[in-house]
């Protein structure tokens, strides 16, 4: 038993000159790489999910315009959710989307010139893109639904009046469109969907653009996400909810549904009058 723990001694410190160097120092540890070193990996890192980011989940997009006013005025970034509609979500009546312009809605804009850093920055996502010609709109109807508006309004969605008071820009009437007569009756076909401005008086939306291609409607597959937050300045930061008049049940009755209504008191007359005459046929056979 000693002899045993005798060995047991003697390998234990074989193991520890195997250890050592061959001087018999110690290894020394690895020395941190620098900090500048590290750097140039580090910002490759950031820009790449940075474009990720952009790509498949949020960009952030200035507004140009008033269009949009009160809800958005010009000079305020918002952060759009990109990465609903890669789920199969389609825009839905009472939200704030940004789209690619459908047919030359901005023909005549002026065109901004970038420098190099804004380049960069907006091939990130932290400033709109000069190439992209986007808008942002209120959608107002989705496929299937029909809105109206006569002389000042109200507007209307498949028969059922909005109130608008509070996103609609104050002293503007609903949808008076003076080149159209102050009247419009559409049905958004599917795939489609109809926006207008918060400023209706000041927005070139669906309205004005009933001649081009697509007849005013903007290909849901145009739309480049909904708007979620007012994300700068400070001052402005909010978020984007769908007004409390969307939540009424604005959608169109389906075809099928309307059969069946109209079906069913039919159904019941029809079984009432062969009921009677059920009645009245059987009556004097019995009796006899």
């Amino acid at each position: 038993m000693t002899a045993g723990s005798d060995n047991g001694g003697d390998s234990g410190g074989d193991g520890g000159r195997d250890a050592r160097d061959g001087d018999g120092a110690a290894p020394q540890p690895k020395k941190p790489r620098s900090f500048w070193k590290e750097l140039p990996l580090l910002i490759g890192i950031a820009l790449v999910l940075a474009l990720l980011i952009k790509t498949f989940l949020v960009q952030a997009f200035s507004i140009p315009s008033d269009s949009m006013q009160n809800t958005l005025q010009q000079g305020d970034r918002v952060l759009v959710d990109k990465l609903t509609p890669w789920f199969g979500s389609e825009p839905e009546r009472g939200e704030v989307v940004v789209f690619h312009d459908p047919d030359k809605w901005l023909a005549g804009e002026p065109t901004p010139n970038p420098n190099a850093i804004q380049k960069g920055l907006s091939w990130i996502g932290l400033m709109p893109s000069a190439e992209e010609k986007d808008l942002i709109k209120r959608v107002i109807g989705v496929a299937g639904d029909t809105v109206e508006c006569k002389g000042t309004g109200p507007l209307k969605v498949n028969g059922k009046a909005l109130n608008e008071t509070s996103y609609v820009y104050p002293g503007n009437t609903p949808c008076t469109v003076d080149d159209l007569g102050g009247q419009f009756k559409v049905k958004v076909p599917e795939g489609k969907i109809w926006v207008m401005g918060d400023h209706r008086q000041n927005s070139l939306d669906s309205r004005y653009h009933q001649q081009d291609k697509y007849k005013g409607f903007v290909p849901v597959d145009n739309v480049v996400g909904r708007a979620i937050v007012v994300a700068w300045p400070p001052t402005r930061w909010s978020t984007l909810p769908v007004p409390d008049t969307f939540d009424q049940n604005l959608s169109a009755a389906a075809p099928g549904a309307l059969g069946l209504a109209g079906a069913v008191p039919l159904v019941l007359w029809r079984r009432r009058r062969l009921t009677v005459g059920n009645t009245r046929v059987s009556g004097p056979g019995t009796a006899g």
